[in-house]
């Protein structure tokens, strides 16, 4: 079974219009959609809303969770330890305030059982090569570290400090 997030605060047309497209033209139904608003699709099962108790039994039930790049979908991924495909929403296609998401792809991509689609054009050929294969996201990566990566701690020194790190520019 697949698995479609997309967050419960802003509709992401562009991903549920290529997992229904992927769905027509695949004969493939076993789609589920947690879909917020926006584009209805045609070709699977899909709520606007699901209870967080459901919405993790789908989450732990699925063989391929698509979503948007949002932490609290990796966070997910990472510890029900399931494959986790990835478009991220950008700021310039009016999907979200900034591209915090295209960062984030960027940071945990390329990770064994998670997968970035770069635009909504590569999603149908991903799902096609992921759906039915059994990966497994590293469970140990969900694991919090006691300390950031060296390179985020500075980049939020530089942005409160300013570029010399000692007092806003």
């Amino acid at each position: 079974m697949i698995f479609l997030t997309v967050g419960t605060q802003l509709p992401f047309d562009r991903l549920v219009r290529a997992v229904d497209d992927w769905c027509a033209r695949s004969d493939n139904h076993d789609v589920f959609g947690q879909i917020a608003g926006g584009y209805r699709p045609r070709h699977f099962e899909w709520s606007p809303f699901v209870e967080p108790e459901e919405f993790d039994r789908r989450f732990a039930d699925a063989d391929l969770v698509v979503a948007h790049a949002g932490m609290g979908t990796v966070i997910s991924a990472l510890t029900f330890g399931r494959p986790l495909l990835m478009l991220p929403r950008r700021a310039s296609l009016g999907e979200h305030r900034n591209d915090h998401q295209v960062a984030t792809a960027r940071q945990f991509g390329g990770r064994p059982g998670i997968h970035v689609a770069e635009d909504e054009m590569q999603v149908p050929s991903l799902l096609t090569v992921l759906h039915g294969r059994h990966d497994q996201v590293d469970a140990s990566q969900a694991t919090p570290r006691p300390h950031a990566d060296e390179s985020i701690i500075s980049a939020v020194r530089g942005v409160i400090f300013g570029e010399d790190g000692h007092g806003a520019t």
